[in-house]
């Protein structure tokens, strides 16, 4: 009786540990995800506005056109970009969030 208290108490502290490594792990990455989000909102308005005054600017029509397009151009493929990244980065975050639940399982199939 003794024996399986003393299984219980060392499973439960090792589980403890465990979740509290994991949760300072998962606070690092959506903080991660965080500040790349509001890096990309700041660059994305930079560059919105910086087009905007090109757009303006323009003395021709086809300056005009030719700025408009090199924004939508280059305000796409840096959305992409950042779309690919940030989904890694959730995707990292997932695993992460799952490590624990994974590592539970296999303990019971032992």
């Amino acid at each position: 009786m003794m024996q399986n208290i003393d299984d219980i108490q060392t499973q439960a502290k090792e589980t403890m540990e465990m979740a509290t490594q994991n949760l300072s792990t998962v606070t690092k990455s959506v903080q991660a995800i965080a500040t790349e989000t509001a890096d990309y909102a700041k660059k994305s308005f930079e560059d919105g506005t910086q087009a905007a005054e090109k757009v303006f600017g323009a003395k021709s029509l086809d300056k005009f056109m030719e700025a408009q397009s090199e924004y939508a151009k280059n305000a796409y493929e840096a959305h992409v970009s950042e779309m690919n990244k940030l989904g890694e980065m959730f995707m990292d975050l997932s695993k992460t969030m799952y490590s624990p639940v994974e590592t539970a399982l296999a303990r019971v199939n032992k």
